[in-house]
């Protein structure tokens, strides 16, 4: 799924929009032979009409090529297929934050000193997490950041002391477990703690894993950290990053998906910042990350052709292959949603919108309490809003702007 929500680790809270007038509608373009007449829609006062973004990344260049390495850091499902359970992943370029989001307290000075240029975090598991985004008792987990650094030296460097780093918080207690097939990795567990953390250069990048299983057992552990290293360091080698001498050419909307996005208020000037879950273009496997199952969406991202997923202002567009498969992404979006989402009716004058409302089995805290989609030829529009008389007037706004802006 899209998850365009409160998610706890990856997502900040987005606070309940007003239902607005409809007499200061912006409707802009013809009807087309065939399409609704999307004048005639309402929309509130969201702007519908043709927009673009400014492209410079200024000092968010780093970020954007965060964005890129979503396709660097490999689904869970993918290790091991009972994995299905997305839990996100995002980018980040602030080493406090990568920190908080993966690694030790003890890591952000080796962050600093090596100079990290940026990194995307991913986690999946094999049960569904408790409220509030908690892992269940007994799940498996994995955690999974690439941090990418200059070069390939400061990144050997950056995993010895990130391994140093972590294990001296307990070094008593803590031990070292060699790995045959990656003789490169530091591993430690703590013997009788069911976790395993993992630390290896690779290129200009450190794979950071934390290994969590039902039981505390060394050889299992170290299995998965194998399992993983054999699914992650394949992604990384079909990845070409960005040289960081030309990072700054990097553009914040090249394709216009995130002006063809619903959003509340449009900057006057065209320039918004570059945001990991609010104003953000990833590649296709961060749908992949964010799904309730895994293994269902990655087959819907393979079959429509899906290749970006734009984000702004919490509601999202997702660019396939054709207008066929837009219709077989959003039709495994909606499914994707259905354990804790209950149908409700669409606006009637939407061909092909799909609404539905979080249920008893939901949760408020991570979830918003009305989602719909839409399709118009090749993209998908996504958005979500705890009124419903939002999220029916802002989702008519999405097919309208999708429709202006071709």
């Amino acid at each position: 799924m899209v998850r365009t929500a409160r998610k706890p680790l990856f997502v900040a809270c987005l606070s309940i929009t007003a239902l607005l007038a409809s007499a200061c509608m912006e409707i802009s373009g013809n009807p087309v032979a065939g399409e609704i007449d999307v004048r005639k829609l309402e929309v509130g006062q969201y702007k519908v009409s043709k927009f673009s973004y400014n492209q410079n990344a200024g000092n968010s260049a780093a970020l954007l090529e965060g964005f890129r390495m979503s396709e660097a850091v490999v689904p869970t499902v993918r290790i091991d297929s009972s994995l299905t359970y997305g839990r996100g992943g995002r980018a980040t370029v602030d080493t406090a934050d990568a920190t908080d989001a993966g690694l030790a307290d003890v890591s952000k000075p080796v962050l600093d000193r090596n100079k990290m240029i940026t990194a995307f975090i991913a986690s999946g598991t094999d049960k569904i997490p408790l409220s509030g985004g908690k892992s269940e008792p007994g799940a498996t987990t994995i955690t999974n950041m690439v941090l990418r650094f200059p070069d390939s030296q400061t990144a050997k460097t950056a995993a010895r002391e990130l391994e140093d780093a972590d294990f001296n918080v307990a070094a008593d207690i803590n031990k070292k477990v060699p790995l045959s097939q990656y003789p490169d990795a530091y591993v430690h567990w703590r013997p009788g703690v069911p976790n395993m953390g993992t630390f290896m250069a690779y290129k200009d990048f450190v794979i950071s894993l934390l290994i969590e299983r039902p039981t505390a057992d060394e050889q299992d552990l170290l299995s998965w950290v194998r399992k993983t290293l054999d699914a992650q360091v394949p992604l990384l080698d079909k990845f070409v990053p960005t040289p960081e001498s030309k990072l700054s050419s990097l553009q914040v909307d090249p394709d216009d998906l995130l002006a063809r996005v619903v959003v509340k208020d449009r900057p006057k000037n065209g320039t918004t910042t570059p945001d990991p879950t609010a104003f953000a273009v990833y590649g296709p496997t961060k749908i992949i990350h964010n799904a309730n199952n895994e293994s269902d969406i990655e087959k819907a991202v393979t079959a429509s052709g899906a290749d970006a997923i734009a984000y702004s202002d919490y509601s999202t567009v997702i660019r396939t292959r054709d207008d066929a498969g837009a219709q077989t992404m959003l039709s495994a979006l909606v499914a994707d949603e259905s354990d804790h989402y209950d149908t409700i009716a669409a606006p009637n004058d939407l061909p092909g919108a799909k609404c539905v409302q979080l249920n008893s089995k939901g949760d408020t805290e991570i979830e918003y309490k009305n989602r719909c989609y839409v399709a118009y030829k090749r993209f998908i529009g996504v958005v979500s809003s705890d009124s419903e008389a939002d999220v029916r007037q802002k989702i008519a706004a999405e097919y309208a702007l999708l429709a202006n802006s071709m």
